[in-house]
C-alpha cells in the first residue's frame, strides 16, 4: 500500500486507517524494546506484547469496516481496542482513542483544531478510567502530548504539523517519565507504557509523510481451560495437604459428562452488523433480543456497542438462532462447533495424570466456552468465580476451591476484555467474583464488569496468586455479595506473597545489585534478594516474608523447580523458623521457579 504525502488540511476515514496501521507496525516491530522497559528485571515484562496484541485486535476491527468516514473508522477502532484490551496498557490505549472515537463521531472529515480535540478528549477518558492516575506513566506522555496539540492546532492548520508536535511533545514528556516516577530513574528506563504510545505516534507520522509500510496482525489467540476434577476429590480422606503430583489421574470436567446429556450441542458465535433499513420498522432492543435467544439455548453472551452486536451461545439449532438475528443486520464472523463431537474426543484422550495429551489441549483450545455446557439445569446457583493463573497445578488448586472457570494467563500472557467477559457469561451464577491474581490484569477485569448485564460481576482486586487464594477461602456461601466482597479484600491484606526468577539484565533496585542470570527474590513489590545461587535467594525470600512472625508458609513449586531444591527449602524452614508449618504445592507456573506466601 502507498501512502501519499500531503498537506493534509482534513482527515478522513481513509487516511485515519493508514495511520492506525502504520503505528501498528511501529508498535509490533518494537515489542522487545518496549517490553525490556519493564522496570522489574525479570523475563515477563509484558507491556509491550499487551499493547501489540490490543492494537492488533483493532486494526482487525478496522479491516472488518473500512470507512471513508472518520467518525466510523475511529468507533470500529475503539470496538477493537475494548474488546482486545490486554493489561493495564492495554487498557489504557483502548480509553485513549475510546475518547478520541466520541470528539470525531459525527465527523467524515476532521481539521487540525478537531483532530487536536479528539486527542484531548481521549486523555480526559482515560484519566478518568483510572481510579489513581500515576504520573510518569502513558498517561503523563498522551497528556503532554495532547495539550501541545491543542496548542498548535490553534495557530496551524495542517493535521500533519499537530501529529508532529503531538510525537514531538509525546517523546519530550517520555524522556522525563524518569523524573516524575524515582523507580524509572533508579533503573535507568523510560516509562514503557509510554514509549508504545510514542512508537504508535511514530507511525502515525510516517503514514502521513509517506515512509512505512502495513502491519500484517499476528494471529495470537489467547486460550482458557476449563474446570478440572477438584484436588479433594483426588486426596485421601487422612490427607489435608493439596500435593496436586503425589496423587494419581484427575479427571477432566468432561469426564463426568455423558455425551448423550449435552443439552445444546453447538457453540455459536457470531457478529450482527446492524443495518438501519431493518432497523428502522423493527428497533434493536438488546434487553429484549437477549431474552428472545435465551429461549433457544444457554451460555449465551451479548455485548452491543452502536451498530455492532457480539452473540455467543450454547444452541441446538444455530440456524435458528441466526436467522432470528438476520431480522436487524448482516451476520459476520461465524463460527460454529459441534461440542458433541469435541466431547467425545476428548473422553477419547484421557490420560493418567502427569501427561497432557495435545490433543485435549487443542480441543481445550478449539472449544474454550466448552465448560458451561456441563450444567444440567436452568438454574443458576448464586455465587461462582472466574480467577487468571497460570500453570496446571495452580489451575487446579483454584478449581478445588470452588472457581468455575480458570483463565490461563498471567505475567507471560494477560488475558483480554473480551476473553474475561466470555469467562463470567459462561459460569451460570447470579454473581460472579472475579480474581485477577495480577495487579496487570485488574483493570481489564474492571473493564469486563461494564461489558456483563445479564449478572453481578465483582472484581476482588488481588494481585498474586497467594492473594487469590486467600480471598476465596474467605468466602462465604451465605454471605451478601458486598459483605463476601469486603471479607475477601480484607482477606487480602493478611497474606504477604513472594516470587523467585531470574534476572534478564543488571541493574540496581531497592539498594540491592543485580546481575543479569542471578536468581531474584520479590517480596510483594520489592525485590529483597539476588544471588546467583537459588537457594539462597530463596532463603532470603523466605526470611524476609516470615520477619513479621507469620505462621503458616506455602512453597507453590514452578515448572523449573526441582523436587531436590524444593526439599533443602523445606529443610531450612524447619531448621531457621522451627515453629512454622509448611505446606508444598505443585503449581506448575512458567518462568518462576517458586511462588510462596506467608500468612
Amino acid at each position: 500500500m502507498v501512502f501519499l504525502s500531503k498537506r493534509f488540511n482534513e482527515l478522513n476515514g481513509a487516511d485515519f486507517i493508514r495511520m492506525v496501521e502504520a503505528g501498528a507496525l511501529r508498535l509490533k516491530t518494537n515489542v522487545d524494546r518496549v517490553n525490556a522497559l519493564n522496570v522489574f528485571p525479570v523475563p515477563d515484562g509484558d507491556t509491550g506484547t499487551n499493547m501489540n496484541l490490543t492494537l492488533t485486535s483493532g486494526v482487525e476491527e478496522l479491516r472488518r469496516r473500512p470507512s471513508e468516514h472518520l467518525g466510523k473508522a475511529a468507533e470500529a477502532l475503539a470496538k477493537g481496542l475494548l474488546m482486545g484490551a490486554r493489561g493495564n496498557s492495554g487498557v489504557i490505549l483502548s480509553q485513549l482513542f475510546r475518547g478520541f472515537s466520541k470528539a470525531v463521531a459525527d465527523l467524515s472529515t476532521a481539521n487540525a483544531q478537531q483532530v487536536a480535540a479528539a486527542f484531548q478528549n481521549g486523555v480526559d477518558i482515560a484519566y478518568k478510567a483510572v481510579v489513581k492516575p500515576v504520573e510518569g506513566t502513558i498517561l503523563t506522555v498522551a497528556k503532554e502530548a495532547a495539550k501541545q496539540a491543542v496548542v498548535t492546532a490553534k495557530r496551524q492548520s495542517d493535521v500533519t504539523t499537530v501529529v508532529s508536535e503531538l510525537l514531538r511533545q509525546g517523546q519530550d514528556a517520555l524522556n522525563r517519565t524518569p523524573d516524575l516516577l524515582p523507580v524509572l530513574k533508579q533503573v535507568g528506563v523510560v516509562d514503557s507504557g509510554g514509549q508504545g504510545l510514542v512508537l504508535i505516534y511514530e507511525g502515525f507520522m510516517s503514514a502521513l509523510e509517506g515512509q512505512d509500510e502495513v502491519v500484517e496482525p499476528a494471529d495470537m489467540p489467547y486460550v482458557a481451560f476449563g474446570a478440572v476434577q477438584p484436588i479433594d476429590e483426588l486426596l485421601e480422606p487422612e490427607n489435608t495437604a493439596v500435593n496436586v503430583q503425589a496423587h494419581a489421574e484427575p479427571k477432566s470436567a468432561q469426564a463426568h459428562l455423558a455425551t448423550e446429556d449435552i443439552e445444546y450441542g453447538y457453540c455459536t458465535e457470531f457478529m450482527i452488523r446492524l443495518n438501519p433499513s431493518k432497523t428502522a420498522s423493527r428497533p434493536f432492543d438488546e434487553a429484549l433480543f437477549r431474552e428472545q435467544l435465551s429461549a433457544y439455548g444457554d451460555s449465551l453472551l451479548v455485548v452491543a456497542d452502536d451498530d455492532l452486536v457480539k452473540i455467543h451461545i450454547h444452541a441446538e439449532y444455530p440456524g435458528t438462532v441466526m436467522t432470528h438475528a438476520q431480522q436487524y443486520g448482516e451476520l459476520s464472523r461465524i463460527k460454529i462447533e459441534n461440542m458433541r463431537d469435541q466431547h467425545t474426543h476428548i473422553l477419547e484422550s484421557e490420560q493418567p495424570f502427569g501427561t497432557v495429551e495435545p490433543a485435549i489441549q487443542a480441543a481445550a483450545a478449539a472449544v474454550p466456552a466448552e465448560a458451561a455446557a456441563i450444567a444440567d439445569t436452568d438454574d443458576l446457583k448464586r455465587y461462582g468465580f472466574v480467577a487468571v493463573s497460570a500453570g496446571e497445578g495452580l489451575g487446579g488448586i483454584f478449581t478445588s476451591l470452588g472457581v468455575d472457570r480458570v483463565l490461563h494467563g498471567g505475567q507471560t500472557m494477560n488475558p483480554s476484555t473480551e476473553d474475561i467477559v466470555k469467562a463470567v457469561s459462561e459460569v451460570e451464577a447470579h454473581t460472579v467474583f472475579v480474581l485477577p491474581n495480577n495487579s496487570n490484569i485488574i483493570m481489564a477485569a474492571q473493564q469486563a464488569v461494564e461489558l456483563v448485564e445479564d449478572k453481578q460481576v465483582i472484581v476482588v482486586p488481588s494481585k498474586s496468586i497467594p492473594q487469590g487464594i486467600a480471598a476465596i477461602i474467605a468466602f462465604q456461601e451465605e454471605a451478601a455479595p458486598d459483605e463476601n466482597a469486603d471479607n475477601m479484600q480484607q482477606a487480602l491484606q493478611q497474606v504477604h506473597a513472594g516470587q523467585v526468577t531470574y534476572a534478564v539484565r543488571d541493574t540496581q533496585m531497592d539498594g540491592i545489585d543485580i546481575k543479569q542470570g542471578d536468581y531474584i527474590g520479590i517480596h510483594n513489590s520489592k525485590i529483597v534478594a539476588s544471588n546467583p545461587d537459588l537457594v539462597a535467594s530463596c532463603r532470603q525470600l523466605i526470611d524476609s516474608l516470615l520477619a513479621d512472625g507469620a505462621e503458616i508458609l506455602t512453597l507453590y513449586a514452578g515448572a523449573d523447580a526441582e523436587e531436590s531444591t524444593t526439599q533443602q527449602l523445606v529443610a531450612y524452614v524447619h531448621e531457621a523458623h522451627g515453629d512454622v508449618e509448611v505446606e508444598v504445592h505443585e503449581g506448575g507456573q512458567p518462568l518462576y521457579y517458586y511462588i510462596i506466601s506467608a500468612e
